[in-house]
């Protein structure tokens, strides 16, 4: 397929910038502001290896996530999901430092999903009190503010609170959250510092909302989880529209935060990265505001689709992923054809996608496809991260 539009890739620049990239690791701190729109785990392995290049990158992370034990803790306190933060809190993490590996491993741990709760709760009050193995080898202070939070949950659960599956690290930030009048920043900022993070991590909203889908043929879906298809069968119909909720499944209007519009602002690179296309992607330009910005931001903006099936994508083409994308975009702008989106990210391989690109649809919008060897035999059928890294802080401004 190559480029489809009029002017070629390699008559705009070449990547990636060997120069560039040994310069960014000679100098992580000061490395470009590449702002990411996701969630879930697909960036895992990119977040471990961007640090190597930038301390400077920004993660906006969806808070929607209403299965598993995430859901137990959404029901008890009212909350946004926070398994996707401590996620990319972890990923971007540096464990040469001292602590921060016993840190990772305790906020990794999940409890026994099948152990009896009596058992559990005895496990974090021994935590609380700081006698349990992986809390008792955290340096200080580190272990400090972990029994502190630790013992802060415990008595602001739920009597009918089950902690069977729960992860250790979003018990501390919902204790952080509720610590800090239901604001997340503060205790993702607590954490950032105490586990050495590099890169900012900021929640997409700090509001108990739910991710509302129509499908087609008229299914009404209120939860991620039913429109993921990993915890229930994957959906049947085409994505027909998707919305912020509360408990009744009607639209819910909501603002953007000012700090994300200056995060928007002032980045050298945004990318829309593969994952889950509308809980991990499209979830995230929801907000009113988050597009304007956007479209506003003096940056390069780039798409990777998924080079595996996603079930979120379902009866979509690729072209239909970047039409469905640019309709989003363009909400909040006056209807705007450009602004949001200037590159398409491509391997090489084009039987990895489904369908092709219009040329159309490129001309009429202004983006540009560009295409690199993304997927290696190791990383297949994904993309390599490294080999993604190359491309995107070499297209970052700067």
């Amino acid at each position: 397929m190559g480029c489809t539009n009029s002017e070629s890739f390699e008559n705009i620049l070449v990547l990636p910038e060997e120069a560039k990239l040994a310069d960014l690791r000679a100098a992580p701190h000061l490395g470009p502001r590449v702002l990411f729109f996701s969630g879930g785990s697909a960036l895992k392995d990119l977040s471990r290896t961007i640090i190597r290049y930038t301390h400077n990158s920004i993660h906006v992370v969806t808070t929607f996530d209403s299965g598993g034990s995430s859901a137990g803790l959404r029901k008890a306190f009212c909350m946004p999901a926070v398994g996707d933060i401590r996620n990319r809190l972890m990923a971007l993490s540096d464990q040469n430092k001292t602590g921060n590996s016993e840190l990772y491993s305790l906020f990794t741990y999940r409890l026994p999903a099948g152990a009896p709760k009596n058992e559990l709760l005895k496990e974090l009050k021994q935590m609380a009190a700081g006698s349990q193995s992986l809390v008792r080898a955290l340096p200080e202070p580190i272990r400090r503010v972990v029994c502190s939070h630790l013992e802060f949950f415990m008595k602001q659960k739920p009597a009918s609170f089950n902690p069977q599956g729960a992860s250790i690290g979003n018990l501390l930030l919902t204790a952080g959250y509720l610590e800090h009048d239901r604001r997340l920043d503060p205790v993702i900022d607590l954490y950032s510092e105490l586990a050495m993070v590099r890169g900012v991590v900021r929640p997409v909203l700090d509001d108990s909302l739910q991710l509302t889908a129509t499908l087609d043929n008229g299914t009404l879906l209120q939860g991620q989880h039913l429109l993921t298809g990993k915890q229930t069968e994957p959906i049947a119909s085409r994505v027909k529209d998707i919305y912020l909720s509360r408990d009744c499944p009607g639209p819910v209007v909501t603002e953007i935060r000012e700090d994300l519009k200056s995060f928007i602002a002032r980045a050298d690179l945004i990318c829309y990265p593969m994952g889950s296309f509308y809980s991990s992607l499209i979830a995230n330009l929801l907000l009113q505001g988050v597009t304007a910005s956007i479209a506003g931001a003096d940056c390069p903006k780039v798409f990777i689709p998924n080079t595996f099936f996603d079930p979120e994508c379902y009866g979509l083409s690729l072209s239909g992923q970047v039409r469905t994308l640019l309709r989003f975009l363009s909400r909040g702008v006056g209807g705007l054809k450009k602004g949001g989106l200037d590159y398409i990210l491509l391997d090489t391989d084009k039987s990895r996608y489904q369908g092709t690109l219009d040329p159309q649809l490129l001309e009429d919008y202004q983006v540009k496809v560009l295409e690199q060897e993304l997927v290696t035999p190791e990383s297949s059928p994904s993309v390599d991260p490294r080999r993604l890294l190359s491309v995107l802080l070499s297209l970052a401004k700067g």
